[in-house]
C-alpha cells in the first residue's frame, strides 16, 4: 500500500505549475520561518532526516491534501516534537512550563546557521556490502514498492517505479538506508545507484515516451533484469 504523498504519475491532481523564477524565495514571510524552525528543531538531535520525512508522510490524507507545502512541514514537526517528548501538546497550545528546557544547551544560535547549512548532513558511509551492479547493467525494481523492514514504513522507491526495468548510470558509494533509518533500526548503509528509466516504462500513456527519469535507488530495491 502507498500513502497519499506518493503522487508521481497519478491522474486527476491537475497540472504542475512552476513558480516564477524571478519571484521571492519565500512567497510568504512565514514560509521562511517554517524552514528556520524545522532546521533549528532538527539540530536538537532527536531525529534524523528520514524520520522527519516519514512524519510528513504519516499525516492523515485529509490534512495532507489540504495543507500547503510548508503547512505539511509544520504539521509533521509538531507531531515529532510531541512523539519524541521534546514538547507536549499543552506546550504547543501555549501552555506548559516556563522552566528551562533540558535541550536548551543544544539550541541553534544565529551564528551557527551558516556553518550548519554548509556542512549539511552527509549520508555516505563505509560498508562491507559489495556493489552488485555497475554502470550499464540492466536492473528491475522491487514490486510492490514498500518497506521490507516495517509494514507501511518509509521507503524511497516510489510506487510508480515498482517493477520497472531501468539501467544503472552511476554508483554513489554506500549511503544510509532510509527504510531502516526512519524507524530507529540503524543506518544499515548499502550501495546507492542512479538508475535511468524510459518514461514509457513507468507510465501507460506518457506525453513524451522518449523522455527519461533518473532515480537514486538503494541496492535492496533492485534485482538483475
Amino acid at each position: 500500500m502507498t500513502r497519499v504523498h506518493d503522487m508521481g504519475g497519478r491522474y486527476g491532481d491537475g497540472a504542475v505549475v512552476p513558480e516564477d523564477e524571478d519571484g521571492p524565495v519565500f512567497p510568504q514571510d512565514w514560509h521562511g520561518r517554517a524552514l528556520a524552525v524545522t532546521l533549528a528543531c532538527g539540530s536538537l538531535g532527536q531525529w534524523n532526516i528520514d524520520i522527519s520525512r516519514h512524519a510528513r508522510e504519516r499525516l492523515s490524507p485529509q490534512d495532507y491534501t489540504r495543507f500547503s507545502y510548508y503547512e505539511k512541514w509544520m504539521a509533521g514537526l509538531a507531531d515529532l516534537l510531541v512523539e519524541k517528548g521534546v514538547l507536549t501538546a499543552e506546550d504547543l497550545s501555549g501552555g506548559g512550563s516556563d522552566a528551562r528546557h533540558p535541550l536548551a544547551d543544544r539550541v541553534m544560535t544565529p551564528e551557527a546557521v551558516a556553518r550548519t547549512l554548509v556542512n549539511g548532513g552527509p549520508a555516505d558511509r563505509d560498508s562491507n556490502i559489495a556493489p552488485l551492479f555497475e554502470p550499464g547493467d540492466a536492473v528491475r525494481t522491487a514490486r510492490p514498492a514498500g518497506n521490507r523492514l516495517v509494514d507501511g514504513g518509509h521507503t524511497r522507491l516510489p510506487a510508480y517505479a515498482a517493477g520497472a526495468k531501468g539501467r544503472i548510470v552511476r554508483l554513489h558509494g554506500c549511503h544510509v538506508l532510509p527504510d531502516s533509518s526512519a524507524h530507529g533500526l540503524g543506518e544499515a548503509p548499502e550501495p546507492l545507484y542512479s538508475v535511468v528509466f524510459a518514461a514509457s516504462e513507468l507510465w501507460t500513456d506518457p506525453e513524451h515516451p522518449r523522455d527519461e527519469v533518473v532515480l537514486d535507488l538503494w541496492q535492496s530495491y533492485l534485482e538483475p533484469a
